[in-house]
């Protein structure tokens, strides 16, 4: 059965003259960098490379202007699997964050630390309840940084959503929890999966403010994040924000939308593209010009290039890594395993 879910209505965009032109500049450059790698991505499952990629084209607006907002000294992000967006605008080690769609090292080959970004999640919700301890532990420490939660409109329905922001709620944690709905759950649309229509007005029910933004629009899409930023900061608790956005490609590279989502629904969203309304305002507005992107295209696609090779040809871990990760302290049955791999592996 197909399903139409309907662009959003007609709301007031935020404009980019509310943005430094610098910070509309590196937000551009650093979405097209999100999609050029997007389709290195898909090709590379194509080839065989990655035994399966989850896209994020049409969402690159919602992660970059929401990453953008961070303080990369304090704040800390808790991604799904499809965030690859927020990642290369945290400065994470693209090479070692595509390794895992090469199923290289689950969780990615780069540092979470040092890069605020923890391993991504392929649990559905699985990141949210991370996020809202981890801000815990800034509040009880009397710290200042912020967490931000990434999920989807299906993972909305979860049990360790609600267990999350009631928590979250009731002890007034330093944690954004940010909502990507792209109108599907795999073949699920909004209508069969929100009651009542909104994640956003859920947040009343956990004594928190719940804002609803077009999560194609980047400038709106930061503005907002950087208000709920804000407010955690300053001891207001935690926010529930709503993206409303759209996933342009197929749930996974092993999905086929067809079945699920007319064709008519899919091209009034690609008329909403995020990346040709950002141009558009950076021209309308005098930030950029026809230079400026002609250079933003070819560094993109210079990195997204990079990025692909490195992981296609990166080398897999030392099978010894398994040992060094499951334990602090390896237990006696463990470390007799890890001397028997390591008298076989000098034996070939």
């Amino acid at each position: 059965m197909q399903t139409h879910a309907s662009p959003p209505g007609d709301t007031p965009a935020a404009a980019v003259d509310d943005l430094p032109p610098e910070v509309s500049r590196a937000i551009y450059r650093d979405m097209l960098t999100a999609r050029l790698l997007d389709t290195e991505a898909i090709a590379l499952q194509r080839q065989g490379v990655f035994p399966a990629y989850v896209s994020l084209r049409g969402q690159e607006a919602a992660q970059v202007g929401s990453a953008t907002a961070l303080d990369r000294e304090r704040d800390f992000a808790f991604p799904t699997y499809r965030e690859m967006g927020v990642a290369l605008t945290l400065g994470v080690d693209m090479v070692g964050y595509m390794a895992s769609h090469r199923a290289l090292w689950h969780g990615g080959l780069y540092d979470p630390v040092a890069s605020r970004l923890s391993s991504f999640n392929a649990v559905v919700g699985g990141p949210v309840p991370h996020a809202v301890g981890w801000a815990l532990g800034e509040r009880l420490g009397d710290r200042t940084g912020c967490a931000i939660a990434y999920f989807g409109d299906g993972a909305s329905s979860e049990g360790d959503i609600h267990e999350a922001m009631n928590f979250a709620g009731v002890f007034r944690t330093p944690v954004v929890f940010f909502c990507q709905n792209n109108r599907w759950a795999l073949s699920v649309p909004n209508e069969r999966q929100i009651a009542g229509g909104s994640v956003a007005a859920r947040a009343a029910g956990y004594g928190m403010p719940g804002v609803t933004v077009d999560g194609n629009d980047v400038a709106a899409v930061h503005t907002a994040t950087r208000e709920a930023l804000e407010r955690a900061r300053s001891g207001g608790g935690p926010t529930l924000i709503e993206a409303l956005t759209y996933r342009v490609e197929p749930h996974s590279t092993s999905d086929d939308p067809t079945r699920y989502r007319d064709r008519e629904e899919e091209r009034a969203w690609r008329d909403l593209d995020p990346l040709p309304r950002l141009r558009a305002r950076l021209e309308a507005g005098g930030h950029a010009d026809a230079a400026f992107f002609t250079e933003a295209e070819t560094a993109a696609r210079a990195e997204a290039e990079r990025i692909r090779d490195g992981v296609s040809t990166a080398p897999a871990p030392s099978g010894e890594d398994l040992f060094t990760h499951v334990y602090r302290e390896p237990t006696e049955e463990l470390a007799r395993q890890q001397r028997v791999w390591r008298e076989e592996v000098a034996e070939l």
